[in-house]
């Protein structure tokens, strides 16, 4: 069982991860999630300052030991971690961050503000 949550926390991770990087084009639709996304971009980048672990990676890993499992799982999973896990710099992620947070502010200024700006336009 806590191998089968384990699974279920990378899939979250994944959906996580997604929701950082294309988190903007539903926040320029969703007020809520503007601001959901917004906070995320600035939680991972104080994760990335600290040098700390993101919460789910802390998860799953207790969940693991819990079910003393060794990997030998399933192909789809293991790409699943591969791409959650990717083995790359701290700088080059923290690079990466700041190309993701750019191409947000870029999408919120140029769909979000516009949108709100032409909504108000025909509220008056």
């Amino acid at each position: 069982m806590y191998a089968f949550l384990a699974d279920i926390i990378v899939a979250l991770h994944l959906l996580w991860i997604g929701f950082l990087i294309f988190g903007a084009l539903i926040g320029c639709k969703v007020h809520w999630a503007m601001w959901l996304h917004i906070s995320a971009l600035a939680f991972s980048v104080v994760l990335q300052l600290k040098g700390w672990l993101c919460p789910l990676t802390h998860l799953e890993n207790y969940l693991r030991a819990k079910s003393g499992w060794t990997y030998s799982g399933p192909f789809i999973q293991y790409y699943i971690e591969k791409l959650v896990y990717l083995e790359v710099s701290r700088t080059a992620v923290m690079i990466g961050t700041i190309l993701v947070i750019a191409g947000s502010l870029l999408v919120y200024w140029k769909f979000g503000i516009r949108r709100r700006d032409k909504i108000r336009s025909q509220e008056l």
